[in-house]
């Protein structure tokens, strides 16, 4: 028997605002833990982002940041991509099968300005 498998939205950051851009560092994406542990997510994880500021759409991996600072900061090549301030949406995907995915309801977040949940302040 064939196990069919889909990939579907596990996680998502709703309209984070960019804290910081940093060219030299090394590729990623730094998040405050606090907002990865509200969402699911986690350090070294595949996340797709998406900049309603301009249109960009690139995939980056995880690096926890601080707890409570509300970090959100491209680095690397990424860092291109954004400008401090703009608002990105975090995406992260998980492959499962098809009967599960009917009935998945991914964790989907959204912070304020100051990329904090009112239950964080």
């Amino acid at each position: 028997m064939n196990v069919m498998f889909v990939e579907v939205l596990k996680s998502k950051i709703h309209c984070a605002t960019v804290t910081e851009a940093n060219l030299h560092y090394m590729g990623s994406i730094t998040i405050d833990e606090d907002l990865m542990d509200a969402a699911g997510l986690i350090a070294g994880e595949r996340v797709h982002i998406v900049n309603n500021m301009n249109g960009e759409r690139f995939d980056t991996y995880i690096i926890k940041g601080p707890r409570g600072s509300g970090a959100i900061c491209l680095n690397g090549a990424a860092a291109r991509k954004v400008q401090v301030g703009d608002v990105v949406i975090i995406m992260a995907y998980a492959h499962m099968q098809l009967e599960e995915a009917k009935s998945f309801k991914p964790m989907v977040i959204f912070p304020d300005e100051t990329n904090h949940l009112p239950a964080m302040k």
